[in-house]
């Protein structure tokens, strides 16, 4: 599961790290809380060009009406991802790269209350996600939208949740973006990252308005 996470690479970084030629509207600055439905850097790769490009983070189907016609889907599991009719043509044919410094997930203890842990990579190099993405058209309104996909936690997400982003090492962006042929499916049935750690974070992150570099440093729990 991956419902926000944080990029504070610049555009021009993340062009260079990718190989990749930046749009203009790719959203800029250092983001600490980016949550579903907006706008977020990508990478994907047409006619053998790389593109770091926009896209709304929740993916819609073609046969939703609007962009609140079903469920925000901000994910798409690795083990049915072929088989659901939302994502099995994206997952075939519209793969992208989703880069991220790191991202949060929440546990809950006896009273109910939500306590936010940071997940990153200990090196401080981004995380890369697998993602897929569709445009949505309708009645003159049209939208570039991604999903991350996810998988089963490995040891150190599992104590906090039970599902992780698929992060891909870079050696694995190719075969993910469709440059090196088939066999991407096996990128989401390969263990997860063991290069990833993990602390608590302050509360201040579970509002959506939240943003500023202290809601990823660690707090005393």
């Amino acid at each position: 599961m991956c419902g926000r996470f944080a990029i504070t690479l610049p555009p021009e970084a993340m062009a260079h790290l990718f190989e990749a030629t930046p749009g203009n509207d790719v959203p800029g600055g250092a983001r600490f809380n980016v949550c579903p439905t907006r706008d977020i850097a990508t990478v994907t790769s047409e006619d053998g060009r790389r593109r770091l490009r926009p896209m709304r983070w929740g993916f819609l189907p073609h046969w939703y009406k609007t962009p609140t016609d079903g469920p925000l889907l901000i994910n798409a599991r690795a083990e049915t991802i072929a088989e659901k009719p939302a994502f099995r043509a994206a997952c075939r044919e519209r793969r992208c790269l989703i880069p991220a410094t790191g991202f949060y997930e929440w546990t809950k203890d006896a009273e109910g209350t939500r306590w936010p842990w940071y997940f990153h990579d200990p090196s401080g190099a981004p995380l890369v996600f697998a993602g897929v993405w569709q445009d949505w058209e309708r009645d003159g309104q049209r939208l570039t939208t991604c999903a991350i996909v996810s998988t089963a936690a490995g040891p150190t997400m599992s104590e906090i949740h039970h599902r992780e982003p698929v992060t891909l090492a870079p050696e694995d962006w190719a075969l993910w973006l469709g440059e090196d042929g088939k066999g991407a499916a096996r990128l989401m049935t390969a263990a997860p990252t063991a290069r990833i750690a993990r602390h608590p974070v302050d509360r201040r992150v579970n509002s959506n308005r939240a943003e500023g570099p202290d809601l990823i440093e660690p707090v005393a729990r």
